[in-house]
């Protein structure tokens, strides 16, 4: 197979208005500045004329039977020729004849080159004020928290790469996250990013594009807080967790005065015992998911929970959750032999509900303990992945 210097890479679904707009311009840019390329589409089931229109213009096209701009994105990738790849949408709203700064960039060593439509320039109409002023904003900002990067414009489509770089990662997302998963990856595997500005016009379709707002902005969402287990699970848990033991120390003795009119007693006393629950599940739950993650590629090594994740043994676990379990159980049975002195009628709130809530607490916490260590401990199972099956025996 020759390879060129440049893949355009545009996906297709039904785009026969637009798509011959689009291969014309890239072909002007590769005819203007005298680059080795081609262009590709990746075709994912058009009805409508569209990959016709392709071969006409002078395009490769690949098609692409799994549905999903992600999936098409990645068949063009893997059938690509260019030692580069610029990726734009198929509707004419990213300007193909214009690419000399995303060549520059790459040329300069960069790995992956996003676009900035926000420092480039939108047009009027071309952006829904919706994801123009919350959900492009918000889930950059998001992005640049969560996965540290300087990108500004998370989810702009049009963007080039190093085409090797970029197969390293192991995409694996089928749906307009794809997007996503290519920066958050990149971010880990410390590739070389850079933005450059781009424009964005009107899209040329008269058909309502194949983009849902709230669902695919969901998708996204959904894709960023799973790659990051300490702001889903560990941060918050943490929080809840010193939140939660710092009410309990402060009235373990008894209600606390704030003012004349405000007193902190045993309600708030059992709402910390609540926050403590919480917090122990979601920090467990944050370390067996970055274990998970670890393990199985969707995350880069840590170093940070590698240590803890060879020290905390599950033998280790159990000793403490055990610990803690009879401790809360010894609590709960003194509780019954305080009961019991009164010949199980009514209790003495004030001197018995404080002890029956931390043991209770204790208790449930050790149980969760234990669980959660049993779970964390399938992961060190030795297992051959190549003869894992699918549920009709074969291998996926």
């Amino acid at each position: 197979m020759t390879t060129l210097e440049l893949t355009i890479l545009m996906p297709c679904l039904n785009e026969a208005e637009t798509l011959a707009t689009c291969i014309r311009k890239a072909r002007a840019y590769l005819d203007r500045s005298g680059i080795a390329g081609e262009i590709l589409i990746a075709d994912n089931g058009s009805s409508d004329g569209s990959r016709e229109i392709a071969i006409t213009e002078g395009a490769r096209v690949v098609p692409i039977a799994q549905r999903g701009y992600g999936a098409a994105l990645a068949g063009g990738i893997d059938d690509a020729r260019g030692k580069y790849i610029i990726m734009g949408d198929a509707d004419d709203s990213y300007d193909f004849a214009n690419l000399d700064a995303f060549i520059a960039s790459l040329r300069a060593g960069n790995q992956l080159v996003m676009g900035n439509r926000f420092a480039g320039g939108i047009a009027h109409g071309a952006m829904p004020p919706l994801h123009r002023y919350l959900g492009n904003p918000v889930l950059s900002s998001l992005g640049r928290l969560l996965f540290r990067t300087a990108i500004r414009d998370f989810h702009c489509g049009l963007r080039g790469f190093d085409r090797d770089a970029i197969r390293r990662l192991g995409l694996r997302t089928t749906g307009m996250e794809f997007a996503s998963e290519m920066v958050v990856k990149a971010s880990f595997a410390d590739l070389r990013i850079a933005e450059v500005p781009t424009t964005l016009k009107k899209d040329g379709r008269s058909r309502p594009p194949h983009l849902r707002s709230w669902r695919d902005g969901w998708r996204h969402l959904r894709f960023l807080l799973i790659f990051s287990p300490r702001w889903l699970y560990l941060y918050p848990g943490l929080i809840l967790l010193g939140l939660g033991l710092f009410l309990g120390a402060l009235l373990i003795r008894g209600p606390v005065n704030i003012s004349p009119t405000l007193q902190l007693d045993i309600h708030t006393f059992l709402i910390a015992a609540m926050f403590i629950l919480v917090g122990v599940q979601a920090v467990t739950l944050g370390v067996i998911s970055r274990r998970f993650a670890a393990r199985y590629g969707f995350l880069p090594p840590s170093d940070t929970f590698g240590g803890l994740f060879q020290w905390l043994t599950l033998e280790r676990v159990l000793v403490a959750a055990v610990i803690l379990a009879l401790g809360g159980l010894a609590g709960i049975a003194w509780g019954v032999g305080e009961w019991a002195k009164v010949g199980f009628g009514r209790l003495d709130v004030s001197t018995t509900m404080r002890v029956l809530i931390v043991a209770t607490t204790a208790m449930v916490a050790g149980m969760q303990l234990i669980f959660a260590g049993f779970l964390a401990s399938i992961l060190d199972v030795p297992v051959d992945e190549g003869r894992i099956t699918t549920d009709n025996g074969k291998r996926p």
